[in-house]
């Protein structure tokens, strides 16, 4: 895969390998996993509109501005989990073209491989004070955001996910959440520490709110020595 990946999006969806209950995927074991486990893929037209997606319960304004987002700034702690390195394309769509959208601050969220959010108050599990897997950037001038977190794990009543909000400076915001092929998500998870979590319970096309639009949400993810990679343009409408 070369460079041209970022700008039209064309998917290789390929399974980097994880050893036994290693946190971090094992470098010599990368190749002959993917190809064993084989890829799948997905093509989305660059520069549209992106559709907006409820924000959830799980929104917390932490004000955490970094671009790792998988440690407990409390207690250092790394949520175990594949690395995913993420990558927004933030644009406005105005005139019949994309221009970058600059400062704008862009919010990442999402549950651990054993799906609990931090600094939450749920039915099953109380996190608050815990900031992992959260965090912000802003983007820069050619309007992007890296971020560099896990692959996420499952909770009943959902299929895998990630939200993000997106706030402009000149006010305003938008909110929506990310999503993966489904074959991908079953060969991630059968692995370590997901694999503890059990079989998930529901799957994109089950999913009420993945079906308002997630197809056109679907991340275009390959592999890498450390685990994978991504890259997602949103479109904005201009104001």
């Amino acid at each position: 895969m070369n460079d041209r990946f970022a700008f039209n999006r064309r998917t290789v969806l390929t399974l980097c390998g994880a050893a036994g209950a290693s946190l971090l995927v094992d470098r010599a074991m990368a190749t002959p996993l993917a190809q064993a486990l084989g890829s799948v893929g997905t093509s989305v037209p660059a520069c549209v509109l992106t559709p907006a997606q409820t924000e959830g319960p799980y929104f917390v304004d932490e004000r955490l501005e970094r671009a790792d987002l998988r440690s407990d700034p409390a207690t250092g702690r790394v949520a175990a989990g594949v690395p995913l390195q993420l990558t927004l394309q933030v644009s406005r769509l105005a005139g019949g073209g994309c221009h970058p959208l600059v400062g704008a601050q862009v919010d990442l969220w999402h549950c651990d491989a054993d799906g609990v959010y931090s600094d939450a108050n749920d039915p099953g599990f109380n996190t608050r004070g815990t900031r992992f897997l959260r965090g912000f950037q802003r983007s820069g001038a050619d309007g992007r955001v890296r971020f560099l977190t896990i692959y996420p794990g499952w909770y009943d009543g959902r299929t895998v996910h990630i939200h993000f909000k997106i706030r402009p400076r000149e006010g305003g915001e938008f909110t929506s959440q990310l999503y993966f092929d489904d074959a991908l998500t079953d060969r991630v998870h059968a692995l370590a520490p997901y694999v503890r979590r059990g079989q998930r319970t529901m799957r994109n096309a089950d999913d009420g709110i993945f079906r308002r639009g997630g197809e056109r949400l679907l991340l275009d993810v390959r592999s890498t020595p450390n685990g994978f990679s991504t890259f997602y343009e949103v479109g904005l409408k201009a104001t």
